[in-house]
């Protein structure tokens, strides 16, 4: 039941659940990546199939979109759908202007791109990805493999004249291997403790060859969904200016979810 979930899975669930409310028939929806987005995915799947919802889903990785096909929903590429009215997904970290470091799960480049196509995205997170500043989850930038070396070289050089407090990088691995990407790239994270200017360091890092994309989304954000571990959920709509509060309660039914957690 609901009652044995951990507050941290309490705070994703309800956020999830919340932020689908925005979802509406006919729709065509980003769809994305990590435990949090996870959530988001099973209960739309639900409202597919108990509800009727029709709408169709463009994940951000290859594991939502078996996620996405075992719960109902169907499934189709971004050249397929062209463009998005709302995506919604998870953050790793986010700031009170509602800007983001994404990529822990190493689908950063896909989420970034299906998030550009869409009229709308809103960010579901648990309240401890609030941040005052940016900067204390490591940066993921994806490079793709040929001389990656020369590329995490050159990323460490540009970090010395950029204002962030650390300039340590490491290679992402899977074991004794490098994670790999749908994309089939490498992601470098960049261990910054905290940064200054996001807008500047992204535009910078992209302009590094050997980099395809970082995990810095700024300006592309318009709502972010933030759950606690009580069922309180804060809307924040950074371009309507409001913020609204509101409570799920938790029911048996609920008990689908709990394959859910980290």
């Amino acid at each position: 039941m609901a009652g044995e979930l951990s507050p941290i899975d309490k705070a994703k669930f309800v956020a999830a659940k919340r932020a689908v409310d925005f979802v509406e028939n006919g729709m065509k929806v980003g769809l994305g990546t990590g435990s949090t987005a996870a959530w988001m995915v099973r209960c739309l799947g639900e409202l597919v199939r108990e509800d009727g919802l029709k709408i169709v889903g463009v994940p951000t990785s290859s594991r939502t979109a078996d996620l996405a096909r075992q719960v109902g929903i169907k499934v189709v590429s971004l050249d397929e759908a062209k463009w998005l009215d709302l995506t919604i997904d998870g953050a790793d970290e986010f700031d009170m202007d509602l800007n983001l470091i994404k990529g822990g799960g190493g689908a950063l480049l896909q989420e970034k791109i299906v998030a550009t196509a869409s009229d709308q995205m809103i960010v579901i997170a648990d309240v401890a990805k609030q941040v005052a500043q940016l900067g204390a989850f490591p940066l993921p930038v994806e490079v793709v493999p040929f001389g990656w070396q020369t590329t995490k070289a050159l990323v460490e050089e540009t970090l010395s004249s950029m204002d962030v407090l650390g300039h340590t990088t490491t290679l992402r691995m899977n074991g004794d291997r490098p994670f790999i990407t749908d994309e089939g790239n490498y992601i470098v994270d960049l261990h910054l403790h905290r940064i200054g200017n996001g807008r500047q360091l992204s535009l910078v890092l992209n302009q590094i060859p050997g980099v395809v994309e970082n995990g810095l989304f700024i300006d592309i954000c318009d709502i972010v969904v933030i759950g606690h571990g009580d069922g309180r959920v804060e809307v924040r709509d950074v371009t309507a200016g409001t913020v609204e509060e509101t409570r799920i309660e938790f029911t048996s039914s609920d008990n689908m979810f709990a394959d859910l957690g980290d």
